[in-house]
This record gives structure tokens, sequence and C-alpha cells, in this order.
């Protein structure tokens, strides 16, 4: 548990030991993630389309039809809409 010091004593330096490891292990886990963010806004820029035109649902990888197309041919050009 951790008990105010204020004169920074073993406590405080302790506590900033934590956060500074908590601080090191989030950003390291938000690193390994950034190559499979980094294309979406790419894509939809491009296209002109939101997510969820070529997704199943926002932040989900699964692709509808319209994004197994994109995936296959790199465009949209020529994709007609199932109704």
């Amino acid at each position: 548990m951790y008990h105010s010091n204020p004169d920074g004593g073993p406590d405080a330096k302790i506590t900033m030991k934590n956060i500074l490891r908590a601080l090191a292990i989030t950003g390291t886990v938000a690193l390994l993630f950034v190559p499979f963010a980094v294309s979406t806004p790419e894509y939809s820029k491009k296209e002109t389309k939101q997510c969820v035109y070529c997704h199943t649902a926002v932040g989900k990888p699964d692709l509808n039809d319209a994004g197994k197309y994109y995936k296959a041919h790199h465009t949209l050009e020529g994709y007609v809409e199932k109704k």
C-alpha cells in the first residue's frame, strides 16, 4: 500500500518506479500494434469511404464483399454493390 511521504523517501521512489514500468510496458504494446492501424486511414482517404464500407464493423478485421473485392483488386473501381 502506498503511504504519502512528503520528503520523497523510499515509498515515493517505489511508486515512481512502478509508474515508469507501467508506462514502458504500455508504450511497447502500443508500438507493436502500430503496423495494424496505419493503413486503414490511407485506404479510407484514397477511396473516400468509411471503414464499415469494407469491414463488417468498426474496429473489426473481418471483410465484407466490398472489402474482399478491394483486397483482391486494390481498388473499388468496378465493384458493384449487391442489393
